[in-house]
Protein backbone atom coordinates (compact mmCIF):
# COMPACT_ATOMS: atom_id res chain seq x y z
CA UNK A 1 0.00 0.00 0.00
CA UNK A 2 1.69 3.13 -1.19
CA UNK A 3 -0.34 5.80 0.55
CA UNK A 4 -3.29 6.55 2.76
CA UNK A 5 -5.78 6.89 -0.09
CA UNK A 6 -5.35 3.21 -1.01
CA UNK A 7 -6.33 2.04 2.49
CA UNK A 8 -10.04 1.25 2.76
CA UNK A 9 -9.85 -0.69 6.02
CA UNK A 10 -7.49 -1.67 8.84
CA UNK A 11 -6.82 -5.03 10.48
CA UNK A 12 -7.03 -4.99 14.27
CA UNK A 13 -4.94 -7.25 16.48
CA UNK A 14 -6.69 -10.54 17.23
CA UNK A 15 -6.71 -11.80 20.81
CA UNK A 16 -6.35 -15.43 19.71
CA UNK A 17 -5.89 -17.59 16.63
CA UNK A 18 -8.01 -20.61 17.59
CA UNK A 19 -11.79 -20.51 17.42
CA UNK A 20 -12.20 -21.66 21.03
CA UNK A 21 -10.04 -18.83 22.39
CA UNK A 22 -11.80 -16.31 20.18
CA UNK A 23 -15.14 -17.34 21.67
CA UNK A 24 -13.61 -17.22 25.17
CA UNK A 25 -12.49 -13.65 24.46
CA UNK A 26 -15.99 -12.79 23.24
CA UNK A 27 -17.71 -14.11 26.37
CA UNK A 28 -15.12 -12.53 28.69
CA UNK A 29 -15.48 -9.11 27.07
CA UNK A 30 -19.26 -9.50 27.02
CA UNK A 31 -19.27 -10.11 30.79
CA UNK A 32 -17.03 -7.07 31.40
CA UNK A 33 -19.13 -4.91 29.07
CA UNK A 34 -22.42 -5.91 30.72
CA UNK A 35 -20.89 -5.26 34.16
CA UNK A 36 -19.84 -1.78 33.01
CA UNK A 37 -23.28 -1.08 31.53
CA UNK A 38 -25.07 -2.26 34.68
CA UNK A 39 -22.76 -0.57 37.19
CA UNK A 40 -22.51 2.79 35.46
CA UNK A 41 -26.17 2.70 34.48
CA UNK A 42 -27.19 2.18 38.12
CA UNK A 43 -24.96 5.05 39.28
CA UNK A 44 -26.34 7.40 36.61
CA UNK A 45 -29.95 6.48 37.48
CA UNK A 46 -29.40 6.66 41.25
CA UNK A 47 -27.77 10.10 41.09
CA UNK A 48 -30.37 11.44 38.66
CA UNK A 49 -33.34 10.17 40.70
CA UNK A 50 -32.18 10.77 44.29
CA UNK A 51 -32.33 14.48 45.16
CA UNK A 52 -30.00 13.89 48.15
CA UNK A 53 -27.23 13.14 45.65
CA UNK A 54 -27.66 16.41 43.75
CA UNK A 55 -24.36 17.77 45.03
CA UNK A 56 -21.15 18.73 43.19
CA UNK A 57 -19.37 15.49 44.12
CA UNK A 58 -22.12 13.31 42.69
CA UNK A 59 -22.64 15.62 39.71
CA UNK A 60 -19.04 14.97 38.67
CA UNK A 61 -19.44 11.26 39.44
CA UNK A 62 -22.44 11.27 37.08
CA UNK A 63 -20.24 12.76 34.35
CA UNK A 64 -17.56 10.14 35.06
CA UNK A 65 -20.07 7.30 34.72
CA UNK A 66 -21.32 8.66 31.37
CA UNK A 67 -17.73 8.96 30.10
CA UNK A 68 -16.94 5.43 31.29
CA UNK A 69 -19.90 4.09 29.33
CA UNK A 70 -18.74 5.99 26.25
CA UNK A 71 -15.12 4.78 26.54
CA UNK A 72 -15.92 1.10 26.87
CA UNK A 73 -18.65 1.27 24.20
CA UNK A 74 -16.12 2.74 21.75
CA UNK A 75 -13.68 -0.17 21.91
CA UNK A 76 -15.20 -3.37 23.31
CA UNK A 77 -18.26 -4.04 21.06
CA UNK A 78 -16.16 -3.96 17.86
CA UNK A 79 -13.55 -6.28 19.38
CA UNK A 80 -16.32 -8.64 20.50
CA UNK A 81 -17.91 -8.63 17.04
CA UNK A 82 -14.57 -9.39 15.37
CA UNK A 83 -13.97 -12.36 17.68
CA UNK A 84 -17.50 -13.65 17.20
CA UNK A 85 -17.38 -13.41 13.40
CA UNK A 86 -13.71 -14.44 13.12
CA UNK A 87 -12.51 -11.27 11.43
CA UNK A 88 -10.06 -8.45 12.16
CA UNK A 89 -11.35 -5.76 9.80
CA UNK A 90 -12.47 -2.24 10.67
CA UNK A 91 -13.30 0.36 8.05
CA UNK A 92 -11.10 3.43 7.53
CA UNK A 93 -13.87 5.76 8.72
CA UNK A 94 -14.68 3.40 11.60
CA UNK A 95 -11.04 3.46 12.70
CA UNK A 96 -10.96 7.27 12.57
CA UNK A 97 -14.21 7.47 14.56
CA UNK A 98 -12.89 5.00 17.14
CA UNK A 99 -9.65 6.94 17.61
CA UNK A 100 -11.50 10.25 17.92
CA UNK A 101 -14.11 9.00 20.37
CA UNK A 102 -11.63 7.20 22.60
CA UNK A 103 -9.20 10.15 22.72
CA UNK A 104 -12.10 12.56 23.33
CA UNK A 105 -13.76 10.51 26.08
CA UNK A 106 -10.53 9.36 27.79
CA UNK A 107 -9.14 12.89 28.03
CA UNK A 108 -12.50 14.30 29.18
CA UNK A 109 -12.59 11.57 31.86
CA UNK A 110 -9.13 12.53 33.03
CA UNK A 111 -10.17 16.19 33.28
CA UNK A 112 -13.24 15.17 35.27
CA UNK A 113 -11.06 13.13 37.64
CA UNK A 114 -8.88 16.22 38.15
CA UNK A 115 -11.96 18.35 38.91
CA UNK A 116 -13.15 15.69 41.37
CA UNK A 117 -9.83 15.98 43.22
CA UNK A 118 -10.35 19.76 43.39
CA UNK A 119 -13.89 19.20 44.68
CA UNK A 120 -12.62 16.98 47.52
CA UNK A 121 -9.82 19.46 48.31
CA UNK A 122 -12.23 22.39 48.65
CA UNK A 123 -14.78 20.33 50.62
CA UNK A 124 -12.19 19.19 53.19
CA UNK A 125 -9.56 21.94 53.27
CA UNK A 126 -11.75 25.01 52.57
CA UNK A 127 -15.27 23.98 53.66
CA UNK A 128 -16.41 27.57 54.33
CA UNK A 129 -15.76 28.50 50.68
CA UNK A 130 -17.30 25.32 49.20
CA UNK A 131 -20.62 26.88 48.26
CA UNK A 132 -18.87 29.82 46.59
CA UNK A 133 -16.16 27.92 44.70
CA UNK A 134 -18.37 25.00 43.69
CA UNK A 135 -21.79 26.47 43.09
CA UNK A 136 -24.10 24.96 40.51
CA UNK A 137 -22.98 27.36 37.76
CA UNK A 138 -19.28 26.75 38.49
CA UNK A 139 -19.82 22.98 38.40
CA UNK A 140 -21.57 23.16 35.03
CA UNK A 141 -18.81 25.39 33.63
CA UNK A 142 -16.06 23.02 34.84
CA UNK A 143 -17.84 19.97 33.43
CA UNK A 144 -18.41 21.75 30.11
CA UNK A 145 -14.71 22.72 30.02
CA UNK A 146 -13.73 19.08 30.60
CA UNK A 147 -15.99 17.81 27.80
CA UNK A 148 -14.94 20.64 25.47
CA UNK A 149 -11.22 20.15 26.12
CA UNK A 150 -11.57 16.41 25.54
CA UNK A 151 -13.43 17.03 22.28
CA UNK A 152 -10.74 19.44 21.05
CA UNK A 153 -7.94 17.03 22.05
CA UNK A 154 -9.62 14.12 20.25
CA UNK A 155 -10.25 16.23 17.14
CA UNK A 156 -6.65 17.45 16.90
CA UNK A 157 -5.17 13.98 17.46
CA UNK A 158 -7.47 12.42 14.89
CA UNK A 159 -6.80 15.11 12.27
CA UNK A 160 -3.05 14.87 12.86
CA UNK A 161 -2.90 11.08 12.78
CA UNK A 162 -5.07 10.55 9.69
CA UNK A 163 -3.34 13.32 7.73
CA UNK A 164 -0.13 11.24 7.77
CA UNK A 165 0.81 9.11 4.73
CA UNK A 166 0.48 5.45 5.74
CA UNK A 167 2.58 3.07 3.65
CA UNK A 168 3.54 0.23 6.01
CA UNK A 169 0.44 -1.85 5.57
CA UNK A 170 -2.88 -1.68 7.37
CA UNK A 171 -2.32 -4.03 10.34
CA UNK A 172 -2.84 -2.18 13.65
CA UNK A 173 -0.97 -3.81 16.54
CA UNK A 174 -3.82 -3.22 19.00
CA UNK A 175 -7.40 -4.42 19.49
CA UNK A 176 -8.76 -0.95 18.68
CA UNK A 177 -7.51 2.04 16.70
CA UNK A 178 -5.07 3.88 18.94
CA UNK A 179 -2.52 6.57 18.09
CA UNK A 180 0.85 4.79 18.78
CA UNK A 181 0.18 1.69 16.58
CA UNK A 182 -1.20 3.89 13.77
CA UNK A 183 1.95 6.06 13.87
CA UNK A 184 4.00 2.91 13.24
CA UNK A 185 2.30 2.62 9.83
CA UNK A 186 3.55 6.04 8.70
CA UNK A 187 6.45 6.26 6.26
CA UNK A 188 6.97 10.01 6.57
CA UNK A 189 8.90 12.07 9.10
CA UNK A 190 5.80 14.21 9.44
CA UNK A 191 4.63 11.67 12.01
CA UNK A 192 6.97 13.46 14.45
CA UNK A 193 4.43 16.29 14.50
CA UNK A 194 1.86 13.96 16.03
CA UNK A 195 4.49 12.47 18.35
CA UNK A 196 5.27 15.93 19.73
CA UNK A 197 1.57 16.69 20.10
CA UNK A 198 1.16 13.40 21.95
CA UNK A 199 4.08 14.31 24.23
CA UNK A 200 2.50 17.72 24.94
CA UNK A 201 -0.82 16.03 25.79
CA UNK A 202 0.87 13.53 28.11
CA UNK A 203 2.91 16.31 29.73
CA UNK A 204 -0.31 18.22 30.42
CA UNK A 205 -1.80 15.04 31.85
CA UNK A 206 1.25 14.69 34.10
CA UNK A 207 0.78 18.27 35.35
CA UNK A 208 -2.83 17.44 36.22
CA UNK A 209 -1.61 14.28 37.98
CA UNK A 210 0.79 16.37 40.09
CA UNK A 211 -2.14 18.69 40.93
CA UNK A 212 -4.20 15.66 42.02
CA UNK A 213 -1.36 14.33 44.19
CA UNK A 214 -0.74 17.73 45.82
CA UNK A 215 -4.48 18.05 46.49
CA UNK A 216 -4.50 14.69 48.25
CA UNK A 217 -1.42 15.48 50.29
CA UNK A 218 -3.28 18.54 51.61
CA UNK A 219 -6.45 16.49 52.08
CA UNK A 220 -4.70 13.78 54.12
CA UNK A 221 -2.95 16.42 56.24
CA UNK A 222 -6.35 17.97 56.98
CA UNK A 223 -7.92 14.57 57.70
CA UNK A 224 -5.23 13.67 60.22
CA UNK A 225 -6.12 16.83 62.16
CA UNK A 226 -9.73 15.68 62.56
CA UNK A 227 -10.20 14.63 66.18
CA UNK A 228 -13.19 12.34 65.57
CA UNK A 229 -12.39 8.85 64.28
CA UNK A 230 -15.85 8.71 62.69
CA UNK A 231 -15.12 11.99 60.89
CA UNK A 232 -11.82 10.65 59.57
CA UNK A 233 -13.51 7.47 58.38
CA UNK A 234 -16.25 9.39 56.56
CA UNK A 235 -13.70 11.64 54.87
CA UNK A 236 -11.53 8.73 53.77
CA UNK A 237 -14.59 6.92 52.43
CA UNK A 238 -15.21 9.75 49.93
CA UNK A 239 -11.53 10.25 48.98
CA UNK A 240 -9.97 6.80 48.74
CA UNK A 241 -12.25 5.53 45.92
CA UNK A 242 -11.35 8.54 43.79
CA UNK A 243 -7.63 8.14 44.51
CA UNK A 244 -7.85 4.43 43.60
CA UNK A 245 -9.57 5.19 40.28
CA UNK A 246 -7.04 7.92 39.42
CA UNK A 247 -4.07 5.68 40.25
CA UNK A 248 -5.36 2.80 38.10
CA UNK A 249 -6.30 5.00 35.15
CA UNK A 250 -3.19 7.20 35.12
CA UNK A 251 -0.52 4.58 35.89
CA UNK A 252 -1.66 2.15 33.18
CA UNK A 253 -2.33 4.93 30.65
CA UNK A 254 1.09 6.57 31.09
CA UNK A 255 2.87 3.19 31.04
CA UNK A 256 1.05 2.20 27.83
CA UNK A 257 2.13 5.36 26.02
CA UNK A 258 5.59 6.00 27.51
CA UNK A 259 7.06 2.52 28.13
CA UNK A 260 10.51 2.01 26.57
CA UNK A 261 10.64 -0.01 23.31
CA UNK A 262 13.04 -2.48 24.95
CA UNK A 263 10.24 -3.94 27.10
CA UNK A 264 7.52 -3.61 24.47
CA UNK A 265 5.87 -6.77 23.14
CA UNK A 266 2.47 -7.44 21.51
CA UNK A 267 1.18 -9.40 24.53
CA UNK A 268 2.36 -6.79 27.06
CA UNK A 269 0.98 -3.90 24.96
CA UNK A 270 -2.35 -5.71 24.73
CA UNK A 271 -2.51 -6.39 28.47
CA UNK A 272 -1.65 -2.82 29.46
CA UNK A 273 -4.16 -1.35 27.00
CA UNK A 274 -6.91 -3.60 28.37
CA UNK A 275 -5.99 -2.47 31.90
CA UNK A 276 -6.48 1.23 31.15
CA UNK A 277 -9.22 1.13 28.50
CA UNK A 278 -11.48 -1.77 29.54
CA UNK A 279 -11.01 -2.49 33.24
CA UNK A 280 -11.56 1.01 34.76
CA UNK A 281 -15.07 1.56 33.28
CA UNK A 282 -16.11 -1.82 34.66
CA UNK A 283 -14.62 -1.50 38.16
CA UNK A 284 -15.18 2.22 38.79
CA UNK A 285 -18.83 1.76 39.87
CA UNK A 286 -17.76 -0.97 42.31
CA UNK A 287 -14.92 1.16 43.72
CA UNK A 288 -17.14 4.21 44.22
CA UNK A 289 -20.07 2.34 45.76
CA UNK A 290 -18.03 0.04 48.02
CA UNK A 291 -17.18 2.62 50.70
CA UNK A 292 -19.76 5.31 49.97
CA UNK A 293 -22.75 4.86 52.30
CA UNK A 294 -24.90 7.54 50.63
CA UNK A 295 -24.44 6.01 47.19
CA UNK A 296 -25.02 2.47 48.50
CA UNK A 297 -28.28 3.58 50.13
CA UNK A 298 -29.41 5.30 46.93
CA UNK A 299 -28.62 2.19 44.87
CA UNK A 300 -30.41 -0.03 47.40
CA UNK A 301 -33.51 2.19 47.31
CA UNK A 302 -33.43 2.23 43.51
CA UNK A 303 -33.22 -1.56 43.26
CA UNK A 304 -35.98 -2.06 45.86
CA UNK A 305 -38.21 0.41 44.03
CA UNK A 306 -37.73 -1.44 40.74
CA UNK A 307 -38.37 -4.84 42.37
CA UNK A 308 -41.57 -3.72 44.14
CA UNK A 309 -42.91 -2.07 40.99
CA UNK A 310 -42.58 -5.35 39.11
CA UNK A 311 -44.48 -7.31 41.76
Amino acid sequence: MSNTSSITHFLLLAFADTRELQLLHFWLFLAIYLAALLGNGLIITAIACDHRLHTPMYFFLLNLAILDLGCISTTVPKSMANSLWDTRAISYSGCAAQLFLFAFLAMAEYYILTIMAYDRYVAICQPLHYGTLLGSRACVHMAAAAWGSGFLTGLLHTANTFSLPLCKGNAVDQFFCEIPPLLKLSCSRTYLREVWFLVVTLSLAFVFFIFIMVSYVEIFRAVLRIASEQGRHKTFSTCLPHLTVVSLFVSTGIFANLKPPSISSPSLDLLVTVLYSVVPPAVNPLIYSMRNKELKNALKNLILEVVFQQQ
